[in-house]
């Protein structure tokens, strides 16, 4: 089956075609708007067959219009893109970088009194730009947050058209992409594509780097489309956090899971995740309940008939020995 063919009406020839053929548009467009406008499309008409024999096509198919668009996008991409395609560039062209409130004017969005009013909200209340026109309600979430990622050179991204890789999530936990307000989508070529709603630290690329074994490449979402996507695939108790250990790819599974458990134990009480903090108070819990039962145990099996008519003996292992490893997981283990 020719999924190109038949689903997106493109011409028998090379396959995969190049992403302009796959997202049906003429040679070398340097329209991003146009370009997201034939990735919507197309995208919606793949989704038909998300369910039912051709879901897996029909996923497989979806990243590689994501993959496309998100090339297309990106104005540095874009043009290393091209270049391999034979396209050449003037020494002067540059890239597409604009302050986000001049992009906004630019496309009359906002009016230049608009744009200064919102400069001056920004820095009163120390707001970014983008958050400073939602708050006043000059424009929408994500007409913002498109005009902020042609400010950082990046990709915009609807998370509701987008169905990340399960392996890339399973790979860090909730815990991590609730902090950063990140969302790992898809591996390409080579690169670990994750959607951010604020623009990535570089602790934060070198982080995510570690974790995959792999640069990241950020592409750009609204905070609120970030945290939905954490929220549906993130779920309680759907992915286990202590496989998703931070270790470099190739590594056995087992010695990630080991190396997560080692690290949870030299962790500080506030550093653990809310699932990390019950384990180790009921392993606590444990520890100083069999303190008392086993030096009841001690005295009553153990300890030699001989010494037990000596009263400072039980004294000793009944009253000191809890209290002392009582001690220990207070101070030491719950640290």
């Amino acid at each position: 089956m020719d999924v190109y063919k038949d689903w997106l009406g493109i011409p028998e020839g090379e396959r995969p075609p190049d992403y302009y053929t796959l997202l049906r548009l003429k040679q070398f467009e340097d329209d991003p708007e146009k370009v997201q406008k034939h990735y919507k499309k197309l995208n919606a008409v793949v989704r038909k067959y998300a369910t039912g024999q051709y879901m897996q096509k029909s996923q497989d198919l979806l990243n590689e219009l994501a993959k496309a668009m998100l090339c297309l996008t990106d104005a540095e991409r874009k043009r290393d893109y091209d270049e391999s395609l034979g396209r050449e560039f003037e020494e002067s062209d540059t890239g597409g970088r604009k302050p986000m409130l001049r992009v906004l004017v630019e496309r009359k969005v906002l009016s230049r009194d608009q744009a200064r009013e919102a400069e001056e909200f920004a820095q009163g209340r120390g707001l970014s730009h983008r958050d400073a026109v939602v708050q006043m309600k000059a424009t929408d979430a994500e007409t913002a947050t498109r005009a902020y990622a042609q400010e950082l050179g990046r990709p915009f991204i609807d998370l509701a058209e987008t169905t990340p890789d399960d392996d890339v999530l399973d790979r860090v936990p909730r815990n991590f992409v609730k902090r950063n307000a990140v969302l790992p989508l898809f591996v390409d070529d080579d690169v670990v594509m994750v959607a951010c709603a604020y623009e990535p630290t570089p602790d934060l690329e070198e982080e995510i780097q570690l974790r995959y074994g792999m640069p990241m490449r950020a592409v750009m979402a609204t905070p609120l489309a970030v945290n939905q996507g954490i929220a549906k695939y993130y779920q309680p108790g759907m992915r286990d956090e202590a496989v998703a250990a931070a270790a470099p790819a190739g590594n056995p599974s087992g010695g990630k899971v080991v190396k997560q458990k080692k690290d949870t134990a030299n962790k500080s009480w506030s550093q653990l995740t809310p699932d990390e903090q019950r384990e180790r108070k009921s392993l606590g819990i444990i520890m100083m309940c069999w303190a008392f039962i086993g030096s009841a145990m001690f005295d009553t099996f153990v300890l030699p008939e001989s010494l037990k008519f000596i009263p400072v003996v039980p004294f000793l292992t009944a009253l000191i020995v809890p209290p002392i490893v009582v001690w220990y997981v207070l101070k030491v283990y719950w640290k």
